[in-house]
């Protein structure tokens, strides 16, 4: 791991993908750095499996130009709020000491976000704490580090967005992300193993097509023809209004 501009974690492989991908790609052409941290490796999902994902989840990330993607291997549908897997995400924040980070939704119709949202902002803050003390891969104690912003991105259920970025550029490259993970979508192109799959409310082309209209709907305000939406859970700061869209 290396010190990255922006961690964005997900409690499942394709999170990230799905919801804030298009603003990690605005960043990355910006010269910003981006780092990748799925919580579990979605094994309880209708179709595929965790090896398949595995593959897919590292695919997506060269794809992107993510500098690297960790997988801590909570249990998928149970993760749980305790000092262990507080830990796990607080020794990969030290490590590579984000700026900002971009986490699940705080309440969606998947229990698993709202779970991780509470679980990876309140690791951001533990972080921070000098009394708290972690340890790297080689065993040398971590340096306290706490990101300044922790933003959560919106994802299955459509919320009121405290702020939208311009993902209009890079909508299509968004999309070839998110059909990177194969296994999940019923693609005219997909190998055999795939096309006899359980349909799931994420699997037809429906699907992509809602995502193209959702990124339309919340750019749709701030006159921007596709955007991804955040909540953050404290007051926003301006510095200078020209720069509000």
């Amino acid at each position: 791991m290396q010190k990255v501009d922006i961690l964005a974690i997900g409690v499942h492989p394709d999170d990230v993908e799905l919801s804030c991908s298009g603003t990690l790609l605005r960043h990355l052409k910006m010269g910003k750095t981006v780092g990748l941290l799925d919580l579990t490796r979605g094994e309880l999902g209708t179709r595929g499996n965790a090896d398949i994902r595995d593959r897919e989840a590292a695919e997506a990330a060269r794809l992107m130009g993510a500098a690297f993607r960790i997988n801590l291997g909570m249990p998928d549908g149970f993760i749980t709020y305790s000092e262990e897997n507080i830990l796990k995400i607080v020794q990969v924040i030290r490590q590579c000491q984000p700026d900002i980070v971009l986490t699940n939704a705080l309440s969606d119709r998947h229990p698993d976000h709202g779970k991780s949202a509470i679980l990876t902002a309140d690791a951001c803050f533990y972080a921070g704490l000098v009394k708290i003390t972690t340890t790297d891969e080689a065993g040398k104690t971590q340096d306290r580090w706490r990101p300044g912003a922790v933003y959560h991105y919106i994802q299955d259920r459509n919320l009121r967005p405290d702020f939208v970025v311009d993902i209009s550029p890079y909508i299509e490259e968004k999309i070839a992300l998110v059909r990177t993970f194969r296994s999940q979508f019923n693609l005219p192109d997909n190998p055999e193993e795939y096309r006899e799959e359980l349909s799931t409310p994420i699997s037809g082309q429906d699907f992509i097509n809602y995502l193209y209209a959702k990124a339309r709907a919340y750019g749709r305000d701030a006159g921007f023809e596709y955007a991804e939406a955040f909540n953050v859970t404290r007051t926003l700061g301006v510095l200078n209004l020209f720069d509000l869209s």
